[in-house]
């Protein structure tokens, strides 16, 4: 093997010999001020060639090539060595050459001091200076790491590479030869078919960091499809039972695997919200999950002995399994070698047993209060980043206080790659005057979406109240006589369908259709009777929701989110807002979606409004914390969406406490409702809020739903001997002891008269389907007396509606149709 030696220092003392001609000084850079006509990265590699090419570092050539060669490079003052790759260009006159030091691997610049010392050594040869310009390519084949602007591995083919090789790495390299995202779990069994095929007969070199970095993606990528088979709905309050011997916050429980999925991660929650509870789960998550079984926790010295205290109390280990690693030097490095799971250590020691640290060789690393590494000068930082773990998390609650130096400095720990390196960085984020002094700094938001994949930053006051107190109170409001009357009537039918479901246990479609519309119309009555007839306005309901927005709108800065499942609740609404000059937004499914953001803005940013009327459309996804209270006009048979409802504004970071009023409509459906909400939750998922277009398939799934309708309306079968509430009166809104009001027994002629006037009413507004015109425009209807009449046979009473035309009848059907659908929605 061919090799050369020299001494850097030697060369330096030597004379030179008078060349009778004037050397060309050479421009000195300054490392402060960039010179206008070099860009930020010329200027950087220049500053790398301009050190690099005056130190006296020690150079031996271990390779084989006089130039094109490993060479390993030493300063002699430190005692650090590092190797060096020189590579020969390749087509496209790129030379990637290759330096083990930490500069080298973050800068993306393709070189650094010691890459330009070794040139600048290989330039004085005879002939080395032609040799580097060449394009050179070995007979042997290589796969290495290229540390550009992004990692990458590369496969470089030699001169010797039989093609059957090629071929065969093809499968996990693209053209440009670079390894390709499923490469990373194909690589090596590729390489070891290669090897077994080829054998001795090609030379194919593979770089240490090379199977270091195709191993942590295909290990992380594994780790977290068994955490996401093992958690698919996330760490659960029983889970983290089980794995801890304490329960865990809903925030900590997202922490702690949070932390174990991105397997390098940095946990910035302000102080007091429990990181290192967090910290020990996600430990412990490691342990049950990726075979860890070696944890090193670096801390202050004043916490070492508390951590100890906290590990024995929430982790279920062992008191061997917990070592705090203290006392003179031969004591600590025999207190590595003990098999405690858990080893603790402070910050002060670790330069000294650095040494025993990587012998004992960690698999997960926690730095707690890491603002001791904030300052990346500092000896603690620069020996803690030595240390090499496959798994690391990092506590602090201060990761930035005065530099983004600083922030730097401590996500090195986590992933040196993350942020680039540190003269870009701090260009793109720094604003500096004339003098080169630094005064602001910018597009800080920019640095938060990079770091998301490996950060976590929850404040006290987004999770000290993660599920702040709410309040819940029912009004039971009673229904005026128009009301009830609609609702009964509805209410017959679906008493004989419920009896029908009893006899036979099945039900036609057309049954099943004429119950689903019953239903939504007994619903809807208990609003208010222009749901149905969109003319009238008969709502005790309504009435009383308007005192209680007063009384909730009360203090200046409250603002109130108010859902029901139909619009027309919240037109009658907006027109009582209208006329006490409550601000307000209409949500629902008919807004499009470029609106709807700015409808939850003005709501959130305008002082002025103070309701946002919203359909369930706004029951997903919204985020109206900024909210004080809830009001639900009706209630949704699916229990889910009632919490979808109330969790808009009953949500982590809700500052106080949240008011939830229910106004049900006493003695209907919306009572009977009540308990199927309370105990019978799961009983079916959500059939009638898909709206009249629903399907019912029958078998167990209708049986359900029956049995639910059974529950739901039985406490309305028997009316009680009331007089109805007048609609003119002035409505009550007693709570739960106030007894039903419903209509009282009238006869047969009576009901089957109120029955006509509210079915007529149902169908006034479609005045144009109902009516002939005559030659002058003039409308002619039937007066609602003529109506009404007795069957000439049994002379039991009846109800006589004329037909319209075909035409007419068909969009009459058509306009019913969409009438029963929610929100008056096609």
């Amino acid at each position: 093997m061919a090799s050369a030696t020299s001494t850097g220092r030697k060369k330096a003392a030597r004379k030179k010999k008078p060349t009778g001609r004037k050397s060309k000084p050479q421009p000195t850079l300054s490392r402060q001020r960039k010179p206008e006509d070099m860009s930020l990265e010329q200027w950087q590699a220049a500053l790398r060639r301009q050190f690099g090419r005056t130190q006296a570092f020690e150079l031996e050539n271990v390779g084989e090539h006089p130039i094109f060669s490993r060479f390993a490079v030493t300063n002699p003052r430190t005692g650090r060595s590092y190797r060096v790759t020189i590579r020969g260009r390749d087509e496209q006159g790129r030379a990637d050459h290759h330096c083990t030091c930490p500069d080298f691997l973050v800068n993306a610049l393709d070189t650094c001091k010691h890459i330009e010392f070794v040139l600048a050594r290989l330039e004085r040869r005879r002939g080395g200076r032609a040799s580097l310009a060449q394009s050179w390519r070995p007979a042997y084949s290589e796969i290495y790491v290229r540390y550009a602007s992004q990692r990458q591995v590369v496969f470089r083919p030699g001169t010797a590479c039989p093609r059957r090789v090629a071929e065969m790495l093809g499968a996990c390299f693209n053209r440009e030869g670079v390894l390709t995202a499923r490469g990373y779990s194909r690589l090596p069994g590729v390489l070891a078919k290669v090897r077994q095929q080829a054998g001795g007969d090609h030379e194919l070199r593979v770089s240490d960091d090379v199977m270091e970095m195709v191993a942590r993606v295909r290990d992380q990528s594994a780790l977290q499809r068994r955490l996401d088979r093992a958690y698919p709905t996330g760490l659960t309050a029983t889970a983290a039972r089980k794995l801890l011997r304490v329960g865990l916050y809903p925030y900590q429980r997202q922490g702690a695997l949070f932390a174990a999925r991105a397997g390098r991660t940095l946990i910035a929650d302000e102080m007091g919200l429990g990181k290192t509870i967090q910290a020990i789960a996600a430990a412990e998550l490691l342990a049950r999950h990726a075979s860890v079984q070696r944890v090193l926790i670096v801390c202050p010295t004043s916490l070492k002995h508390q951590w100890a205290q906290e590990i024995a109390r929430f982790a279920r280990r062992d008191d061997d399994d917990i070592h705090v690693i203290e006392g003179p030097g031969h004591t600590r490095q025999a207190a590595y070698g003990s098999p405690a799971f858990y080893k603790i250590v402070n910050y002060d020691v670790i330069h000294r047993d650095l040494a025993a640290i990587q012998g004992w060789s960690p698999e997960l690393v926690i730095l707690d209060e890491a603002q001791r590494i904030k300052n990346w000068k500092t000896r603690a930082a620069m020996t803690v980043k030595q240390i090499d773990s496959p798994y690391a998390i990092v506590l602090t609650g201060t990761p930035l206080e005065n530099r983004l130096e600083e922030l730097y400095s401590i996500v090195e720990f986590v992933d040196r790659h993350r942020l680039g390196p540190m003269f870009r960085f701090l260009a793109a984020h720094q604003h500096v005057d004339e003098s080169g002094r630094v005064v602001g700094y910018k597009d800080l938001d920019r640095i938060g979406k990079t770091l998301a994949p490996i950060l976590l930053r929850r404040t006290k006051k987004q999770v000290i109240r993660e599920l702040p107190e709410r309040l819940d109170k029912r009004l039971f409001v009673p229904m005026t006589s128009q009301q009830q009357a609609i609702h009964d009537e509805n209410q017959e039918i679906v008493a004989r369908i419920v009896a029908k479901w009893r006899r036979y246990h099945h039900l036609s479609d057309a049954d099943q259709r004429r119950l689903m519309i019953a239903l939504q119309n007994m619903r809807m009555a208990c609003n208010s009777t222009y749901l149905l007839d969109r003319k009238t306005d008969h709502s005790a309901k309504l009435d009383e929701a308007e005192a209680t927005l007063a009384d909730l709108l009360e203090p200046d800065d409250a603002k109130i989110v108010v859902f029901s499942q139909w619009v027309g609740t919240h037109e009658l609404l907006a027109r009582r807002c209208d006329a006490r000059g409550w601000g307000h937004v209409m949500f629902n499914g008919g807004v499009p979606g470029p609106q709807r953001r700015k409808l939850v803005q003005r709501f959130r940013e305008d002082p002025d409004c103070r309701l946002f009327l919203s359909t369930d459309a706004g029951g997903v996804g919204l985020n109206l914390q900024h909210a004080q209270a809830v009001v639900i006009m009706d209630q949704p048979w699916n229990p889910a969406v009632l919490e979808q409802r109330i969790g808009r504004v009953h949500r982590l970071g809700q500052a106080g406490a949240v008011r939830v009023v229910h106004l049900v409509a006493r003695g209907t459906i919306e009572e009977g409702m009540l308990g199927l909400i309370g105990f019978k939750q799961s009983m079916f998922k959500g059939v009638l809020d898909g709206g009249a277009g629903e399907v019912f398939l029958g078998g167990s799934r209708l049986k359900r739903f029956m049995e639910s309708v059974e529950k739901a309306t039985e406490p309305i079968h028997a009316p009680p001997a009331e007089e109805p509430v007048d609609a003119d009166a002035e409505p009550s809104a007693d709570e739960e002891d106030a007894d039903a009001a419903a209509p009282a027994g009238d006869d047969a002629e009576q009901a089957w008269a109120r029955f006509a006037t509210a079915a007529v009413g149902l169908i006034q507004p479609l005045a144009d389907a109902l009516t002939t015109g005559d030659g002058a425009g003039q409308a002619r209807t039937q007066p609602l007396s003529r109506l009404v009449g007795r069957d000439e046979t049994t002379g039991e009473p009846c109800l006589k509606l004329p037909l319209p035309d075909p035409r007419t009848l068909t969009r009459l059907t058509k306009l019913l149709e969409q009438w029963a659908k929610p929100d008056g929605k096609p």
